[in-house]
This record gives structure tokens, C-alpha cells and sequence, in this order.
């Protein structure tokens, strides 16, 4: 007798003699529900450049090599150029030469003004000095001026050429433009920089920044709505796999890969003690923001057959079958979108055994 206790424990028999079952209900509200995917990310230098000699000229000594760390400004390698030295001093020797010539041309103009001034002196006596003399005089001493004027002029020219191969000779000390570490190393002394065959420029060395690095991310198109610049982003990478590391989203392109469909999004990683290496895929928890809000039932609240996916709604003690679809699940709770209401009562183990319309009891 006692299985037959246990079993009508669960049943009660109604006057017209249907059983009626009893069931354990919840009650549901409309939530927001945000879930995490993991995506595949590549961890790329915040900058990277490569350093090509700005002039032609021989390697005269490399002061750095891969892997070596370097601040902006320091020196990486220095140049000789010999034909650029001569050119200078070619240049500072004309110039010399036209500073000679300016200062001949000021000693004969100011003998011109000075017999300008006796001439124009005398013309006050009648007849002594001729007003052909007078003008004859005149125009020498503009002429004297005008030399002069090309003089200076040509001097200026020339300090700006000197100026300007003074700039090209800088160039023949390479510098680093801004802090990072070295990652190639391609060319040694006595190789010529600056010029190769065809005329291209072959790089001397590679410039990573690692000390911040850029994270690039594919969202997949239905989880771009969750994007927000500034959002702290958690990701993992197979190096250090108990230890986890964060990056802020900071670019966002706005357009998705027509092949992929996937949107590249950048996010901005502190890497101040080098854990961290350029090329590393890591695994990103990528927040995913619902759209609109849901209802959250159990995972055994949802019954799906060949024709349907439905939760049973208890109202006035019948079990109502209510059509929904199913979104992102997690920890035995799954999103339900459907004709439901705050407050719905549903099943909280539902099966197709308990029929549409049914008679059930809600357990206290």
C-alpha cells in the first residue's frame, strides 16, 4: 500500500474523476541578460615602424640589435657620407668668397658717394661742376649700391645651402622615434644605406613599441551591439593561463568584413612588464549585451518537439501551452521570448505529458 500512498500523494481525484498533477511553478519577470562569448584575438604592436636611412651613405657602426631596448631619441646607428662633407665646405667657401666681393663693393661705393658729395658740393659755384658730371655721379654710386644688394643676396642663398647640407648631414645619425624595442637588425658596417638596386631603400632596422600593445578582436555581427568604447574587456592567453589581463576598447571601424562578417574592433593593453608579446592569440571574454529584455526560465521549463518549442503557463489551475523562442542559455537558465507576461506562472519541469488545457495543482 505504501507506493500507492506515495503516488496518490501526487495525484488528487477530482469529483468528475480526472487526476489533476501536481507541479512546482516559478514566476517570471522580464530581465536583460548579458552573456560572455570567447572570442580568438591577435595581439599586434601599438606602433611599429620601419627605419630606413633618410640620406645615402655607408654604415659606419650599428650601436643596437634585435631585441635591444631603446628610448626616443637615442642613437641607433651613425652614417659617413664624404661626398656631403665636401659639398658643405664647397659651400662655406663660396660663401667667404661672396662676403669678399660684398665688402669690395661697399669699400667702392662708399669712394662713389664721397665724390658724389665733393661734386654736389662744388655744383653750388657757378660753372664749376657740369650737371652731366653730377648725374654720371649719382647713378655710379646706385649702381655700387645695387652690387651690393646682389651680394648679400647670393650670401643668403649660399647660407641656406650650407644650411640645408648641415640638415642632410644630421641625417647621417639615426635615432630612435620613440620608445620600443628592436626587432630586426638588417644591416651591418660598411653596407650602403639609403639606396638599393632598382632604387629602393632597403630598411636598416625594425621598431616595435611593446610596452602598449594593440588588441584586435573580430565581434561576430550579432554581438556588435554590446560594443562601447572605454569598456574593460578581460582576456587570456596559453603563456600565463592563470593569470588574466585587460584591455579597453578603444577603436571601433564601424563597418563589418563582408567575408567574415565580423567587425575588427582595437582595444588598447598596458604592457609595462613585457608579459606580453606581439603575434599571441589570446582568448577574449567578450561581453554580449541583450537587445531587449527576456524572460529567464529553467532550462527544464522548455519543451521542444518536432512541431514546437513551448513553456506551459499555469492559469486558473490549467496548463496552457505558450509558443516561444529560446535565447543565449547559462547555469541552467535559459532566455524565453514569447507571448508571456510579468508575473506568468510556468512549470518549472515541464513535459509534453502535461496536455494543453490540462488540470494541474501548484504545489505550495
Amino acid at each position: 500500500m505504501r507506493p500507492i500512498l506515495r503516488l496518490l500523494s501526487f495525484l488528487t481525484i477530482t469529483a468528475c474523476g480526472f487526476a489533476q498533477q501536481a507541479v512546482d511553478v516559478v514566476q517570471i519577470a522580464p530581465k536583460r541578460v548579458d552573456s560572455k562569448l570567447r572570442l580568438p584575438g591577435e595581439l599586434l604592436p601599438y606602433q611599429t615602424v620601419d627605419i630606413y636611412a633618410r640620406v645615402a651613405g655607408y654604415v659606419e657602426e650599428v650601436l643596437v640589435d634585435k631585441g635591444s631596448v631603446v628610448k626616443m631619441g637615442q642613437l641607433l646607428a651613425r652614417l659617413s657620407a664624404p661626398e656631403l662633407n665636401a659639398q658643405r665646405a664647397e659651400a662655406e667657401a663660396k660663401i667667404l668668397a661672396i662676403e669678399s666681393q660684398r665688402a669690395e663693393a661697399e669699400a667702392k661705393l662708399l669712394a662713389l658717394q664721397a665724390t658724389y658729395e665733393n661734386l654736389q658740393a662744388a655744383s653750388h659755384t657757378p660753372g664749376a661742376v657740369s650737371s652731366n658730371e653730377l648725374i654720371l655721379a649719382k647713378q655710379a654710386m646706385e649702381g655700387a649700391r645695387a652690387v651690393i644688394s646682389v651680394h648679400a643676396n647670393a650670401a643668403k642663398a649660399a647660407a641656406a645651402s650650407v644650411d640645408a647640407l648641415k640638415k642632410l648631414e644630421s641625417y647621417l645619425l639615426v635615432s630612435a622615434p620613440f620608445d620600443g624595442t628592436i626587432t630586426e637588425r638588417l644591416v651591418h658596417p660598411g653596407a650602403l644605406a639609403g639606396a638599393g638596386s632598382g632604387g629602393r631603400s632597403v630598411p636598416m632596422l625594425r621598431l616595435e613599441q611593446h610596452s602598449r600593445l594593440r588588441l584586435v578582436v573580430p565581434v561576430p555581427e550579432t554581438a556588435v551591439s554590446g560594443i562601447s568604447n572605454g569598456a574593460r574587456v578581460a582576456f587570456v592567453v596559453s603563456a600565463y593561463p592563470d593569470e588574466t589581463f585587460f584591455g579597453l576598447v578603444a577603436r571601433i571601424p564601424g563597418s563589418l568584413d563582408p567575408k567574415t562578417r565580423s567587425m575588427s574592433v582595437e582595444l588598447d593593453v598596458n604592457n609595462p612588464n613585457g608579459h606580453l608579446g606581439p603575434g599571441m592569440y589570446p582568448e577574449v571574454q567578450w561581453a554580449v549585451h541583450s537587445a531587449r529584455a527576456a524572460f529567464i526560465v529553467p532550462s527544464t521549463s522548455l519543451v521542444m518537439t518536432t512541431e514546437r518549442m513551448f513553456v506551459i503557463r499555469v492559469v486558473g489551475n490549467r496548463a496552457q501551452y505558450v509558443t516561444v523562442s529560446r535565447g543565449a542559455a547559462e547555469a541552467g537558465q535559459v532566455e524565453v521570448f514569447g507571448k508571456l507576461a510579468a508575473g506568468d506562472a510556468i512549470i518549472k519541469r515541464a513535459t509534453d505529458e502535461i496536455r494543453d488545457g490540462a488540470q494541474v495543482i501548484v504545489k505550495k
